[in-house]
């Protein structure tokens, strides 16, 4: 009983509530009193050496409540001096407060992962076989209008695929896309891009906001869509029959995430299908043989903002230099 009591409360030790070490209160209480003294007379106001009291007279001057102009010790008002350590617990305690809520917020993707790996041991994946384009169609954007806007990423890796998603659904994934429905990024083969009709369907889809991207070869036509379904060919890497569009949609968050982990991973070595226009202009005059000055002038920009661009341009090519961007580029249909 007797420890209680005598213990120190708030009022009488305020500094030590809020962080200050008993050495660093018994200083500032000795400054307060001098006011204004040197570190010897401050040393010997204490009883201690000079050097005993330097640790905690640096940590007064950082917490701003001694001021030190040269050999000069000036204590500042106890008012300015707890208003800073109050002002910094709170910064502190807003700090950890943020920290809580990231972590309440992380306890729900965690419980994601746990339902998706106890979906993966016990073996209770819901599949649905797909037989048509247009019921594929309506699964994913009945899907999507239950959240919009859903993230949806696709892989298409040949032409075949590009032509069946343009006849089968492509308006309407176009048109879901353009409303704000879908959240719509792709990945396809080149060789699915190079035909005139195709590169239009992409150009639409671009227009509408979609994200489009080309790579020389994809694994498979797959998709993602949000964090819950998937798409799956019946086969993997056997394009769609040419009469028939059978797959199947996979609600399981475990293959959600790895198709989506592919497809960050596809995304990430694909080059746009469409380059910037800025871009474009600089390849095709370089490739009819001006000079950086000659495509400056005919741009009405310097040859710095030209030098930028050829950078922009190998840059979305994934080109090391200014013949590799001009051969990816006339590849690419680009010129």
């Amino acid at each position: 009983m007797s420890t209680t009591r005598n213990a120190p409360s708030p009022a009488d030790d305020p500094f030590g509530s809020l962080g200050l070490s008993p050495d660093q209160t018994a200083l500032y209480t000795a400054m307060l009193r001098l006011h204004r003294t040197t570190l010897t007379e401050l040393a010997e106001a204490v009883g201690r050496s000079a050097e005993d009291v330097l640790d905690a007279l640096d940590g007064l001057v950082r917490l701003g409540a001694v001021n030190r102009r040269r050999e000069e010790l000036i204590a500042r008002h106890p008012a300015a001096t707890i208003g800073r350590l109050v002002a910094e617990r709170l910064d502190r305690m807003a700090r950890e407060t943020r920290q809580i809520d990231e972590v309440l917020a992380a306890a729900g993707r965690l419980t994601h992962y746990y339902d998706a790996g106890l979906d993966w041991r016990s073996g209770r994946f819901s599949v649905e076989a797909v037989s048509g384009a247009d019921e594929l169609c309506e699964s994913v954007i009945g899907l999507a209008l239950q959240a919009p806007p859903a993230e949806l990423v696709m892989a298409v890796p040949d032409r075949r695929t590009m032509a069946r998603l343009a006849d089968g659904y492509g308006a309407q994934w176009i048109q879901a896309t353009a409303d704000g429905i879908l959240s719509l990024r792709m990945v396809v083969a080149l060789d699915a891009v190079s035909a005139p009709a195709m590169r239009e369907v992409c150009a639409r889809f671009s227009a509408a906001g979609a994200g489009l991207r080309a790579l020389d070869a994809v694994p498979s036509w797959f998709f993602a869509l949000g964090d819950g379904t998937a798409g799956l060919p019946a086969e993997w890497g056997v394009p769609p029959h040419e009469h028939s569009c059978n797959c199947f949609l996979v609600h399981a968050p475990v293959v959600v995430g790895a198709l989506r982990a592919l497809f960050d991973a596809l995304w990430a070595q694909a080059a746009p299908i469409s380059p910037r226009t800025n871009a474009q202009q600089v390849l095709r005059l370089a490739a009819h043989g001006l000079s950086d000055d000659a495509v400056a002038r005919h741009l009405g920009v310097s040859v710095r903002t030209v030098r930028a661009r050829f950078a922009e341009a190998m840059s979305e090519l994934g080109a090391q230099s200014r013949f590799h961007a001009g051969v990816e580029a006339a590849r690419r249909g680009w010129l």
